[in-house]
This record gives C-alpha cells, structure tokens and sequence, in this order.
C-alpha cells in the first residue's frame, strides 16, 4: 500500500499537502514512529506529542533559510522524517544510524546538537542577532518544553531576546505538564492552570462567528465576551508575566489541532518581533500504552511490545535501583538525611525514598546549579543532601560545587549515574568528564563502586562524612551483585593476586565498574605468563595511600577506567606516586579525551579500546617491550 509519508523528502512536500492529507500524514508519521521506536527504543512519548506541531512548523517556516530548533531535541524525530531521514530510522541510536538528537552532520535542517536542557532560546538569541546582521531576513523558532522552562538559563535568554523589539524568534512553548517526571514549580502551576481552561479559544472564535451575524447587540456583545475573556486569562496565565517582558504571547492553543497551530505561528511569523506561542501537548499522543504509562509517558525506551507496551526482554537489576533502594533504607535510620533532584526523580532511582519520606525529597525542576546550592543552604542547617544526578549534567553545576559546596566544606553527597560510557544517547550523554571536574574541588570524596554490594557500602560511607562534599559515580545499566575481594588493604580491595603467591610484575587498578575487565584481562594475561594483582581503590579521589605502597611493589602500573583520560584517575595517581616518592611506570589506559558518537555501550567501548582483550594487549605490549628497560618515569606522551 502506498503511504503519503512515502513521497515526503523534505519540508517543500509537506507544504503541499491539504488539510485531509495532512491529517493523513499526522496518522501515518504515528504509527510509523510507534513501529521503529518500539522496535530500537528511544524517545517514543516526547515525539508522539509534537507531530501536528512539528507539520505544522514547517509548513509555516522555511528550514534550513528560517532557523528550527527543539529543545532539548529528544522531539526532533519528527522533524527527521520530513526532513528526508525517515529511511535512517532501522537504525536509531545504533552504531553508524541515525542519532536520536539533532545532528549537525546529518542534515542542513539541524543546527544545534541541544541535547542539555534550556539552551534553545540563547541559541536562537545568537542565530536572530547574527541574521540581523548579515541583512537577511530569517527567522529563528524554537521549540521549548515547559519542563525546559524550568532552568534558568531559559530566563537568561528570555530577557535578553525581550530587549530587542525588531528580533524574529517565535518561542514555541510545547507544554504538556511534564519533563521526565511532572514539570514542577511556580511557572509550571500557571501553564496547569490555563492548560485546564483548554476550550477559550475555541469558544471565543465560535461566539464570533454567531454573533458577527447578530443584529445590533452582536459586535458589542462579542466585545463584551473578549474582554471578559481577557480578563480571566490575565487571573490565570503566564502572558502577563510575558507581556511584562514585552513579549507578545498567542495561546493556549491545542497543539493537535494543525489547523490552530498554523494559524498562531503563521499570527507570530508576521508580528516582526519575539513571540511567545503556547501550545499544550499530550505526551504519547495516540499510542495507549504512552499516555497511560504513569512514570513518565514512555519519555524513553527499551524496545517494547507495539500492542502492549511492555518490555521485549526482562531486564536485570540495575545500578540506579540498587543505589535508589539503598537510599531509602539509610533514609529510615538517618532523619536527617534528604534527597534532591532536578525532574528526574524515577530516572534517577530517588522515588523510593520519596515514597517512603514525601517530606524529605525536592525536586527543583532542571536546574542543576540550584539543586547543588540549595543543598549547600540545607547541610548548612543541619541536613545532608543527597543530589542525584546524570554525569554529564553536573557539567552544568560545577561552579556551584566548586564554591558554594567544596568552599564551604558542606556535607552534600553526590550520586553521579550513568558515568561513562552511557552509549545510545551519543556525545552529550556520555557521562566521561566527571572526574575531570571533580578533581579540581579541594577536599572532596569520589567513589566508584565496582559492584551493588560495594555502592551501598560506599554510600553508606559517603553519608557518614560531615566535614565536606562526597560523590559517588556509577555507570548505565545492570549491576553484578558482588565482585568479591580476596583481601582490604587500607581502603584498597585485592580482587586478584598471581596464582603462584609470587610478586606479580603488574599491578592493574580497575576503577569502579571496570573491576570485571580487569579480572578478564588479568586472566588472559596469566594465559601469556605475566603475573598481575588487581586491585579496586574503592575510593579514588584522594588516593588511598595504600595505593602508592602497593604500586612500590611491583614493576608496572596500569590504570583502566570508564572515564576521561585527561584529569582521569590515571593522571591523579601519577601525581600521587611522583609526591610520595614511588618511581614506578605507570600507564593509563581511559575513556579518549574526544567526543565520541553513539552506538551502544559495548562497540563505544570497542573502538576506544576499553576490552578486556585491548587491555590484555596494551599490557603485554608494555610488559614485553618496557620491563626490561629502564624505569623511568615515562613521558607525558607515553602516558
């Protein structure tokens, strides 16, 4: 059978088409994008929500000439199909196939890889000022959820983008209550309630219709009813605290309905300045098991059952559940012990102390650099914060760990989930440059547990710490129950000594959730005649200096972690080792210091070398061609 969505390559094909066949489209993109994204998993929920949206956005702009841009960009599916990616998507979010965000190499249509939140309107700020400037006139529309509204870096630009009067930016606000978890806060509350007042639009068009055709009483009537009307949206809408920033807002406006949609953003297109149009969305639009889906409307999945909605395959326990169960119970022995969390409460495990202590959890909506300050100002008082968080968004709160929680040695503890190598979710999801920042903050704790026995363990001993700040990094997915150690030296684990008792050539520290690559390598390595102790330093920032004594002992050392190498745990044991006098080799084998594309964890951390046969053959290589030379400490280059 013949589809429509067979003969759209590009924003020119859908501008064609009339109102029934746009329809027919919006029906054929969704079970088009339930068929693939429940097959590859990704983004399901976000994406079913914007289709009449997304048409009607390119049938109102002309990208790539007008700037489209989606924050945070996990809804730019759509945009991929009619932007000629539909064929790319047997492969979504898999190595060599189609990323699930914007990206730039992809298509002219993608401008901004804006898989952080709250970062489109500055984005569009820069690109309206620059087209300005060059003497075209473009536009720029961005799509911002509410749940990106929350951060503050959206009110940043929003003042700024008010300044300038003449600014082409449509702000498509794309409000459906919810980022991962239900979209909290005082703004939030104001979208809620005119959200729930969906039908004056409607009726205000239709009473004008009837009484336009009214004798006498009809016009004065209808302008009775709009400015009643007005006076109702002003009691309840964020358009006066918009129109204080003298910016012209147009909404709510159903965001299912293509024909209202253009209709605004056609309104917002022609007003020559920054316009705020409020569309309100249902996340999962049309797919049953998506709209009913109590966590989070299938935000992002596994691949699952199309008719069902459940899992294709059972999954194991994971890390995050492990750290969110042990939590709760150090929640029912510690009263003073409260939970933060920036909207991604489930995502992050923290539901289940929240379940058990609703008054001890607060979530703070996207905003990172509030959530670690605010914990800052809570363990002033006598609490400690546990802040969970993805890795690769504390990039966006260093500074405020570095000087509102390190500079007052503040009892905050640090849950960093998903560190590593994360994989489908590409080059901004890795969550690779934590311990390159966490380095820098005097006094601070870091662990990294290799297994769930030792997460609870290490948790259990961060929280226990009241002079300064700890953290504890953990990597994506299912967890091992338990690595066992054969012996603790200090705070060191011996997960391995030589099967002959003898000294071993090689000490090999597995950092965190590589301590399984390291017993398979060393066991490879054994194969080839070359002793090697394993050891997990459990804590790694400062370095135990049980580790230096143990280096002192052996010939080589090799440091292997899923993280990146520049101000990685290798550079910071080299220093370590050089300040305590210990003239040993030391190699450090890590995540490479590059932005490193999608694919899932596994090939990621293939091509960058990081298996337990690369490591097995690093280590012979180093082994054969440098123990029987000179050990001096080798150059930066080497390292």
């Amino acid at each position: 059978m013949v589809t429509l969505l067979e003969f759209v390559h590009g924003p020119e094909d859908v501008r064609r088409l009339g109102p029934a066949e746009l329809g027919q489209l919006a029906d054929e993109i969704r079970e088009f994008l339930i068929d693939k994204v429940c097959t590859t998993g990704g983004h399901l929920g976000p994406n079913l929500g914007v289709i009449e949206l997304t048409l009607a956005l390119h049938r109102v702009f002309d990208s790539p000439r007008d700037a489209l841009l989606f924050d945070v960009g996990h809804q730019s599916y759509v945009h991929k199909i009619i932007t000629g990616r539909r064929e790319g998507f047997d492969r979504l979010r898999q190595r060599g196939g189609l990323a699930g965000y914007p990206a730039r190499d992809e298509s002219e249509h993608d401008l901004v890889e804006n898989s952080h939140a709250s970062t489109a309107l500055s984005y569009a700020d820069g690109l309206a000022k620059a087209f300005a400037l060059s003497g075209g006139r473009r536009h720029v529309a961005a799509v911002v959820g509410d749940g990106a509204l929350t951060g503050g870096m959206c009110w940043e630009a929003l003042n700024n983008i008010a300044a300038n009067k003449d600014l082409p930016v449509v702000i498509v606000i794309n409000d459906n209550g919810r980022s991962y978890s239900p979209t909290i806060g005082g703004l939030a509350e104001h979208l809620t309630a005119l959200r729930l007042q969906p039908g004056y639009e409607r009726l205000l068009d239709g009473g004008k219709r009837v009484l336009e055709h009214t004798p006498v009483v009809g016009r004065p009537l209808y302008a009775a009813l709009h400015a009643a009307k007005a006076g109702v949206k002003d009691a309840l809408s964020p358009q006066v605290m918009f129109s204080d920033l003298g910016l012209k807002y147009l909404g709510p406006v159903d965001g299912h309905d293509l024909e209202a949609l253009e209709t605004a953003l056609t309104k917002a297109k022609a007003f020559g300045g920054p316009v705020i149009v409020h569309t309100v969305t249902q996340k999962g639009n049309g797919f049953a098991p998506a709209e009913n889906h109590e966590a989070d409307q299938m935000h992002q999945t596994d691949p699952i059952n199309p008719l069902t909605g459940e899992p294709a395959k059972a999954k194991g326990t994971s890390w995050t559940s492990v750290f969110g169960n042990e939590l709760a119970r150090i929640g029912e022995q510690r009263p003073d012990v409260v939970a933060v969390t920036a909207a991604m409460l489930r995502s992050t495990g923290l539901h289940t102390f929240a379940e058990a202590f609703p008054d001890r959890w607060f979530d703070v909506g996207i905003a990172e650099q509030h959530a670690l300050t605010s914990a800052a100002g809570m363990a002033m008082a006598g609490m400690h914060p546990v802040v969970a968080v993805y890795s690769t968004f504390l990039n966006r709160a260093f500074d405020q760990l570095l000087m509102d929680v390190g500079l007052h040695s503040q009892p905050v503890t640090l849950v960093l989930d998903r560190a590593g190598i994360t994989g489908p979710d590409g080059p901004s999801h890795h969550g690779m440059w934590d311990l390159s920042l966490l380095g820098m903050v005097p006094g601070i704790r870091v662990a990294a547990p290799r297994d769930a026995h030792t997460l609870r363990e290490e948790l259990r001993e961060a929280v226990q710490v009241s002079d300064g700040p700890t953290a504890l990094r953990f990597s994506k997915g299912e967890v091992v129950d338990e690595l066992p150690a054969i012996e603790r030296i200090g705070r060191v684990d011996v997960l391995r000594r030589p099967d002959s008792g003898n000294t071993a050539d090689v000490l090999l520290v597995a950092v965190g959730a590589f301590g399984e690559l390291g017993l398979a390598a060393a066991g490879r390595l054994a194969d080839q005649g070359i002793d090697v102790t394993v050891v997990d330093p459990r804590w790694i920032l400062p370095v135990p200096g049980a580790l230096a004594e143990l280096a002192g002992q052996h010939r080589l050392v090799v440091t292997v972690e899923d993280s990146g190498r520049h101000g990685g745990f290798g550079s910071t044991l080299a220093a370590a080792l050089r300040d305590a006098g210990v003239d040993v080799p030391l190699r450090d084998l890590a995540v490479p210091q590059r932005f490193l594309a999608h694919g899932s964890r596994g090939e990621v951390l293939a091509e960058a070398g990081l298996t337990a046969q690369d490591v097995a053959r690093r280590i012979t290589e180093w082994a054969v061609g440098r123990l029987g030379e000179t050990e001096a400490e080798p150059s930066e280059a080497e390292r």
